[in-house]
């Protein structure tokens, strides 16, 4: 890559970490917190304000990629983050439930990774976009990772307000990233209409689609009820719930980090997604029949982490690679409306059912998704590198 395509994925996935460390850092203490809030003894209710930002974010991602064709990727960028920044401390300053779910929902108003991804097309050539990708989809499952570490030691500093305000400050950080280092973009180039039926009914993006789906569902879901399982199997307070996440994230990211090198570099994309798919079935399983003691209970986060890493990072390359050419803003645009929906439905879901049928029946239910999920992308035509398909055609 040029100097300055690694500059633009640097900084744009440096922009994703900013806003997603933001999301994130509420995941693994919202459940603890809400039970000090009017309304935040009803799980249903607390799954419903994980989630509800993913509802907006499935709104608004297909119009605010549009609307960065019109006006062009840095304006709609910098509103989206002032619109997340606002929902950020309207959260913080929340007395009750209610209004939580308020300032969740205008945080998912600001909903812009069409927007970033299609300036990350629009600045790399080609052959490096997979790459780019790639760098984005990775900031996603590092910050993730941080975040169950660094919550838990924030909340007991800060408090949740706190961390809703550091949520509002990280996206208007972002801000002046994009504007100092993200490299010039180019103009905006008007709307021609997008070929949204043939990325909809592409078998392999339906897909990639339904992976995003399931992987945030189930993310979202295991975090309504782990929490409680640390404090209560763990004996952890939420403050030392980094003793379990810190080890875990450490490993998880040594054993993440050669099998993305194997995929991308030595073509075992195939198996080690595939693998990645089985490893998040065998913690819904392990999950469900052996949670009982703080050392299986690390145990199982330590793979969840590591098949969630390499997903995270893969999935997005596969879009990028899998889309036809013409048509890659759009299927981006799809892939993160389908993770959006995925976030809200998890969160929406797994608190229903934990508060109804117990937090076992919510591992039944994820595994039951990732089991179908693997069925699926069994039957996938997964895409070949370049220099693989090239001497394949010379041959």
């Amino acid at each position: 890559m040029s100097p300055e395509e690694r500059r633009a994925g640097a900084s744009l996935a440096s922009i994703f970490a900013l806003r997603m460390l933001g999301l994130f850092l509420i995941l693994p203490v919202f459940s603890v917190y809400a039970k000090t809030l009017p309304g935040g003894d009803n799980l249903a209710l607390v799954g419903f304000a994980l989630g509800a930002y993913g509802l907006t974010q499935a709104v608004f991602q297909i119009p605010y990629g549009i609307a960065s064709d019109i006006w062009g990727r840095k304006p709609v960028i910098v509103i989206g983050l002032l619109i997340f920044a606002f929902g950020s401390f309207v959260a913080a300053w929340a007395p009750d439930m209610n209004w939580i779910i308020v300032g969740r929902v205008l945080q998912g108003a600001g909903a812009i990774s069409a927007a970033v991804t299609a300036l990350a097309a629009d600045l790399t050539r080609e052959e490096h976009r997979t790459k780019v990708m790639a760098m984005i989809g990775s900031s996603i499952g590092l910050v993730f990772a941080l975040s169950l570490v660094g919550a838990p030691l924030l909340y007991g500093w800060i408090g949740m307000g706190g961390l809703f305000c550091l949520t509002g400050g990280l996206a208007l950080a972002a801000i002046i990233l994009l504007l100092k280092a993200v490299p010039s973009a180019p103009g905006p180039q008007g709307h021609a209409k997008l070929p949204l039926r043939q990325v909809l009914f592409d078998a392999n993006l339906l897909r990639l689609n339904l992976g995003i789906f399931v992987l945030h569902m189930v993310q979202m879901a295991m975090f309504v009820v782990l929490p409680h399982a640390l404090v209560s199997h763990g004996g952890l307070a939420a403050a030392e719930h980094w003793k379990v996440y810190l080890p875990a994230v450490l490993v998880s990211f040594a054993v993440m980090v050669p099998a993305i090198i194997a995929a991308e570099r030595k073509d075992k994309m195939r198996p080690i997604f595939l693998a990645a798919v089985a490893l998040l079935i065998a913690v819904q399983v392990g999950l469900f029949f052996f949670s009982a003691s703080l050392w299986t209970l690390a145990l199982w986060l330590l793979l969840f982490f590591v098949a969630f890493n390499v997903l995270e990072a893969t999935l997005p390359s596969l879009v990028s690679r899998t889309a036809p050419p013409a048509a890659k803003g759009a299927a981006l645009g799809v892939y993160n409306t389908t993770q959006a929906i995925g976030l809200f439905i998890g969160g929406a879901v797994g608190g229903y059912v934990a508060q109804n049928f117990g937090d076992n029946a919510v591992f039944a239910a994820c595994a039951g998704l990732a089991l179908l999920w693997l069925a699926v992308a069994n039957s996938m035509n997964f895409p070949q590198r370049r220099q693989t398909a090239a001497a394949t055609q010379t041959a």
